[in-house]
């Protein structure tokens, strides 16, 4: 572990509830920040089209789209880099890193010029802008699970990890209120003209003091033997030593992010297609559903620590098997906002089996020399591939009329998850982190108070 860093546990022990709460705390701040800034994007994305892409282009919503899909190219080198140096210098000194490139892409884009002052210039730096960002997600979301996982108590894993979800979906709930608080201020010109500049300056500014808060965390990299920590963050050593965990992590996410994207990105874009003539109606629908799947993510991650996490795992991919194509296909005809909330809730409730216990699923399956590395590059490889893509493949679909198509496309991924949930996870086995720190589900016993 790197020199200077701070423990937040005695040497070989668990660490208390109380620094916990307080590491949780401050670690959850940086998650809600970093995935507001990829949020605010989707979600003023019609104001971005115009003003990156001008009024005349018909395929303007598409090439949003992809830039917002094109990012995800970067995840996965952004999580070989932040896990390799969180597993070798700690995971504190990577997440302020991680928010550091955040802030600042977030800044160069709420002063970009648009399109009609500098021309195709603007989408060129925009671009670069969000795969920059794509990077400091990559890094983001592998480094915090881990982090969230070691500096949780044994016994109440399943809930102190929850909270890295109930940020990352407080990020996209933060970036509906921006544009509530927008529509309810401003005329949809003056939100086109500046407001969205305005929204992405908030993330750069509240990125700036939460890196002041990460630097006081707790570093959770336990010390490691001298043979163990040369090996630290190596590539090399996690697909030779750890092909089935890192295959395991990739093939877990993969049916839980294509849900996610497909739930909590594409289907409020349906209910705003639907509700386009009604004013503030589809905002409102949709930042009440997302505050319900911000708030039950720790009654998922309770619920793992009594049962095992498993179960939930199980349930999610039955229901999103079962649920999924009727999502798709009905909710754009849905003409009732209480249906489109019901509708949202619903489908939200089903899948807090997989967002609220995924980090910690991958943070128990790697050794902490390699466990950054392992959760951020299994996650950024599936979700690249899968969950980024989503929205964009979406829009390509409906485009052609066969949403029908897409949504056999992403209950089938799931279906194959479900199949790894089933027959290759273990349910309340003993862990890595066990190993490290003592038992985990089922065993509040062990934590100390």
């Amino acid at each position: 572990m790197a020199s200077g860093t701070k423990s937040p546990r005695t040497p070989g022990g668990p660490p208390s509830t109380a620094r916990a709460v307080v590491n949780t705390v401050r670690g959850a701040l940086g998650n809600l920040v970093e995935w507001y800034d990829v949020y605010v994007y989707t979600v003023f994305a019609a104001y971005l089209e115009t003003q990156f892409f001008g009024d005349e282009e018909p395929n303007a919503g598409i090439y949003t789209m992809a830039i917002f899909a094109v990012t995800f190219v970067m995840r996965p080198v952004g999580s070989w880099f932040f896990g390799r140096f969180a597993d070798r210098h700690g995971r504190r000194p990577a997440l302020v890193f991680s928010i550091s490139l955040m802030a600042a892409s977030s800044l160069v884009i709420a002063v970009t010029p648009t399109r009609e002052s500098i021309g195709a210039a603007a989408v060129v730096i925009l671009v670069l802008c969000r795969l920059l960002q794509g990077f400091a997600t990559g890094g983001e979301y592998g480094t915090s699970a881990t982090y969230m996982s070691e500096a949780a108590t044994p016994g109440r894993r399943g809930f102190f990890s929850s909270f890295q979800y109930v940020t990352l979906v407080g990020g996209h709930v933060l970036a509906q209120l921006m544009l509530l608080l927008q529509q309810s201020l401003l005329t949809d010109a003056q939100i086109e003209a500046w407001g969205w500049r305005v929204a992405f300056a908030f993330g750069a500014v509240s990125a700036v003091v939460v890196l002041w808060l990460r630097t006081a965390m707790d570093e959770s990299l336990p010390e490691l033997d001298e043979g163990t920590a040369r090996r630290s963050g190596s590539l090399v050593e996690l697909v030779t030593a750890y092909p089935r965990q890192l295959a395991l992590c990739f093939l877990v996410t993969m049916g839980g992010t294509i849900a996610f994207y497909t739930y909590s990105v594409t289907g409020p874009s349906i209910v705003k297609g639907a509700y386009a003539d009604a004013g503030m109606t589809a905002t409102w629908i949709n930042f009440a559903a997302l505050v319900l799947l911000m708030l039950i993510q720790p009654l998922g991650g309770l619920l793992s620590d009594k049962v095992g996490r498993k179960p939930l795992l199980v349930a999610f991919g039955i229901g999103g098997v079962l649920w999924t194509y009727a999502f798709i296909t009905l909710l754009p005809q849905v003409t009732s906002p209480l249906g489109s909330f019901a509708m949202l809730a619903g489908t939200y409730v089903l899948l807090t089996g997989y967002t609220s216990i995924n980090a910690i699923v991958k943070a128990e399956l790697f050794p902490a020399h390699v466990r950054a590395l392992g959760v951020g590059l299994g996650y950024a490889l599936a979700n690249s591939a899968f969950g980024g893509t989503a929205p964009l493949v979406y829009e390509a679909a409906k485009s052609r009329e066969a949403t029908g198509a897409f949504a056999i496309y992403v209950t089938v991924a799931i279906a194959a998850s479900l199949v790894v949930y089933v027959f290759f996870l273990k349910n309340k086995a003993p862990t890595a982190l066990d190993a490290e720190q003592g038992l985990s589900t089922g065993s509040r016993e062990a934590a100390r108070v």
